[in-house]
């Protein structure tokens, strides 16, 4: 691969197992919920919202399991909880290797992420991710308009990492946006293809894929484009 100065990187997926954040965010929410039905408890309750979530998706997974429990529960408080929850989640060990691996080179790390800007900020810390990278940013706190595949959180990071387009290589998992803008200003592109995610058999045009797919991260270290 390519000798970039900056490698910057999707999070969901990407460096960790988002399913491992749903059911995190489940236990938050069975927590609050075992608190009406005690007799089916968190456990029991966790389970359910998980063979929900695996049947139906997450859309009315809450809705669902408290019509299943009797339960008239505020879902608007529960989705706070599940957003809000302090998630217990991990980098994958491949992560773990490469952010280090780049970080001891001397390299420009960041991170651009979509999503409610809460939930990703509580990634970000529980991950611990702020003692890696030189600069994070949340789409959502620039506004929605602004999330993936708009061009303007990539054209902020390269301004604050002080570097050309073409120094720097995204990598992410999802086709549909992570590297339309990316390929279009310049930059390098990456597809993470891991065996667990929602994106693992999307197949897209030319337009919409990535320059390289990889199935692990420690590929960045040891391919050659």
């Amino acid at each position: 691969m390519k000798d970039f100065e900056a490698y910057i990187f999707d999070l969901d997926d990407t460096l960790y197992c988002e399913y491992d954040y749903v059911r995190s965010g489940f236990r938050a929410v069975a927590n609050e919920l075992a608190k009406q039905r005690p007799d089916i408890g968190i456990d029991g309750i966790h389970q359910m919202l998980i063979d929900e979530w695996r049947r139906n998706g997450r859309g009315r997974v809450f809705d669902d399991v408290c019509k299943q429990l009797g339960i008239d529960a505020d879902i608007v408080r529960l989705v706070h909880l599940y957003r809000s929850h302090w998630p217990d989640i991990s980098l994958y060990d491949d992560a773990k290797e490469v952010l280090s691996h780049f970080k001891q080179a001397g390299k420009k790390i960041g991170i651009i992420t979509d999503g409610d800007s809460t939930m990703q900020w509580a990634k970000i810390k529980a991950l611990e991710l702020e003692h890696f990278v030189d600069k994070i940013i949340v789409t959502d706190d620039l506004g929605r308009e602004h999330w993936k595949p708009s061009e303007t959180p990539y054209r902020k990071m390269v301004e604050c990492l002080g570097l050309n387009f073409c120094d720097c290589v995204y990598i992410g998992d999802n086709p549909n946006k992570d590297f339309i803008a990316a390929k279009r200003l310049g930059m390098g592109t990456v597809r993470i293809v891991r065996e667990v995610g929602d994106h693992m058999r999307t197949k897209l045009g030319t337009e919409y894929e990535a320059d390289m797919t990889i199935r692990s991260l420690t590929e960045l270290i040891d391919k050659r484009w």
